[in-house]
């Protein structure tokens, strides 16, 4: 009987459990692959980390709460306020231009407009963070400033204040309307293009 069972099973270990240079291999192969899964789906769990962190530090900000139907200024309290009609969405503290009592009237004088006027244009790639632009000038600027010879200026915007700019005082733009870049975040997603703002002494 044991003959003939040897004779059968030329590799005894094969039948008492014995591994065989294939089975070694087998087990081998599958220890091989399920490294590689397991090396797989670390990666892909970093990669998804790494994409949320990205969406968390973006500057560019979703809103769907109420619409800002008008931004209103006050430059002798130095605030700003988005509203929604008659109610305050969002109310900040702000810097204006480094001359800022007054109207701006020419090029170069450091002040702040006053007056009506709309939010015209974006940046998102402003040397502030970010930036949206005021329809300064509008043509009754132009009149007075051609009146006296000279530039009305432009490029006025609401902006945030980068790290290099943090040394100075409150008002010390060439004119613009500035907040901090978290705020300008928040300013960029809810005030739309076409909205009217006011800007009062």
């Amino acid at each position: 009987m044991l003959n003939w069972w040897a004779s059968s099973h030329s590799n005894p270990r094969e039948v008492f459990g014995g591994a065989t240079a294939e089975s070694q291999k087998t087990v081998s192969n599958g220890k091989t692959v399920g490294a590689v899964q397991m090396r797989f789906v670390k990666f892909l769990l970093i990669g998804l980390v790494l994409v949320g962190l990205a969406g968390c530090s973006s500057k560019f900000k979703s809103y769907h709460g109420p619409e800002v139907t008008r931004v209103v200024v006050f430059k002798g309290e130095r605030k700003m306020h988005l509203l929604h009609h008659d109610k305050a969405l969002k109310s900040y503290d702000i810097g204006l231009g480094f001359a800022p009592v007054g109207h701006k009237n020419f090029e170069g004088d450091g002040k702040t407009p006053e007056g009506h006027y709309r939010i015209d244009r974006r940046n998102p790639n402003s040397e502030f963070h970010l930036s949206v632009g005021i329809s300064y000038p509008n043509t009754a600027d132009r009149t007075r400033a051609q009146a006296a010879g000279k530039s009305p200026g432009g490029d006025i915007f609401i902006h945030g204040r980068p790290g290099k700019y943090r040394d100075g005082g409150r008002d010390w733009t060439a004119g613009c309307i500035a907040v901090s870049d978290k705020e300008i975040e928040d300013i960029y997603a809810m005030v739309r293009n076409g909205t009217p703002i006011s800007i009062y002494p």
